[in-house]
């Protein structure tokens, strides 16, 4: 298994370097040069297995050799040990939840596995690794407590200081040991971009740096297996098409749901489901791609990103290539796009409109960014009831507890707290309260911190 940049100006390398690098050395980002298929039979004989068992068999397809049938097991046991719950709501309407993980959110399938077969790596190669990882709410936490205490690992997480939930914050702040969190006067893509620079930068190449972002795709990869799980818990017959309707913001999720299609799920159609940062439906509608900068700031937070990283991705997927700083040097074929993405721009007010209908017609509590997915899922039902017939499933990325002003001021309920989350909300913040304003200022805290 092979990958190569989506910039195409670095060689091709192996699933380890790929995972240890984390971003490409010409700030692009790595992607499989082939990606593995699995025939129909075998996609229904899921049906019958455990979650881990189809995990086992979709990254063990990856991975190949790179890691022994055994250890990989293991790993796979302890980094996805919750529950995956799939929930019929009406009709051929199901939602997945993806928070049951230690953070609540499903940043902890991504992050979990990296952690893990990263410390697998280095163990054996007797290394160490910085992690610069930057977050729109909800990746920090998930990274943040997957790299937690071990040993040859540092984090730093960057996170835009006004834009999160006071729970997103203290899922990473409250830990300490081998975890730094920067708040930046800023957005998400303020972050980000500190993160790429640094990764770029030849100067800070003794600090051996790499990610726990989408951008490295050890935190993709194991997104595909709740698209797998999911199937193939609702289906009912062999090579049966269904629909996918996923939040999006860096466009990871989305990433894993179409690879996920390249080898051999039966998806029609994915439903792009994002907030007002509306560059990508934009770009679907006028084959002009323009990023939002700054990115507008929604109630679904962890979706507030005006140039997702992982467009590369999908254009690589479909023969173009748009690089890091969101030029397109190649346009890629978007008729094919088409055909299997439509996205919807769901603002504000619909968002809080979807979780007060929903509350009041199932009784239920949706949180911001499912309820983003749950409304495009409405508007693709109504402009296309011919696939009425076909079964979907929207997906919840956080648990509604992570959002507990919204969610009683619009149902007057107080959403009930995971014991992961009660225990954290007691804990001491550990908060640098370094002022990062320029690239300059990162890359000297970096040095100075780490060092010998």
């Amino acid at each position: 298994m092979k990958f190569h940049s989506t910039n195409y100006n670095s060689g091709e390398i192996d699933f380890k370097t790929a995972i240890l690098k984390g971003q490409a050395i010409d700030n692009g980002l790595y992607m499989l040069n082939e990606i593995p298929r699995i025939d129909q039979e075998t996609l229904y004989s899921f049906r019958n297995m455990n979650f881990i068992e189809i995990a086992l068999n979709i990254i063990s397809r990856f991975i190949e050799n790179s890691i022994k049938k055994a250890d990989l097991k293991k790993i796979i046991n302890e980094a996805l040990n919750f529950k995956i719950p799939i929930e019929k709501v009406e009709n051929n309407d199901y939602i997945c939840y993806l928070d049951n993980g230690p953070t609540c959110s499903f940043k902890d399938f991504g992050a979990r596995i990296l952690a893990t077969i990263m410390e697998y790596f280095l163990e054996n190669d007797n290394k160490n690794l910085t992690i610069l990882t930057a977050t729109s709410g909800d990746t920090g936490g998930a990274v943040a407590q997957a790299f937690y205490k071990m040993p040859r690992i540092k984090v730093v997480v960057l996170y835009p200081r006004n834009e999160i939930t006071t729970l997103q914050r203290k899922q990473m702040t409250t830990l300490g040991r081998n975890v730094i969190t920067l708040g930046i006067d800023g957005k998400f893509d303020d972050c980000q971009r500190l993160v790429k620079n640094a990764f770029a930068d030849g100067d800070l190449k003794q600090l051996n740096l790499s990610s726990a972002n989408s951008i490295n795709f050890g935190r993709l990869f194991p997104q595909t297996l709740y698209y797998f799980w999911s199937y193939s818990r609702i289906i009912e017959r062999k090579n049966e098409e269904i629909l996918f309707s996923v939040p999006s913001g860096n466009f990871g999720n989305l990433t894993a749901g179409l690879i996920a299609k390249r080898m051999g799920l039966p998806v029609k159609r994915f439903i792009s489901a994002v907030n007002e940062n509306d560059e990508f439906p934009q770009f679907l509608k006028t084959g002009i791609y323009k990023k939002i900068e700054p990115s507008k700031n929604c109630i679904s937070n962890a979706m507030n990103v005006g140039h997702p990283s992982n467009l590369a991705r999908i254009f690589d997927l479909y023969g173009g290539r748009i690089d890091e700083t969101g030029k397109v040097h190649h346009l890629p074929d978007i008729d094919e796009i088409r055909k299997d993405i439509i996205s919807y721009s769901i603002n504000d007010n619909s968002t809080r409109e979807t979780i007060i209908s929903f509350f009041n017609n199932y009784q239920k509590i949706i949180e911001p960014h499912g309820a983003v997915g749950w409304a495009a899922i409405n508007i693709f039902r109504k402009t296309y009831p011919e696939h009425n017939n076909l079964k979907s499933i929207t997906f919840e990325t956080a648990h509604p507890s992570k959002f507990p002003n919204e969610i009683i001021s619009l149902t007057n309920v107080t959403p009930e707290m995971p014991n992961s989350l009660k225990k954290m909300t007691k804990r001491k913040e550990f908060l640098d309260q370094k002022i990062i304003k320029e690239y300059k200022d990162f890359k000297n805290y970096l040095i100075e911190k780490f060092s010998l």
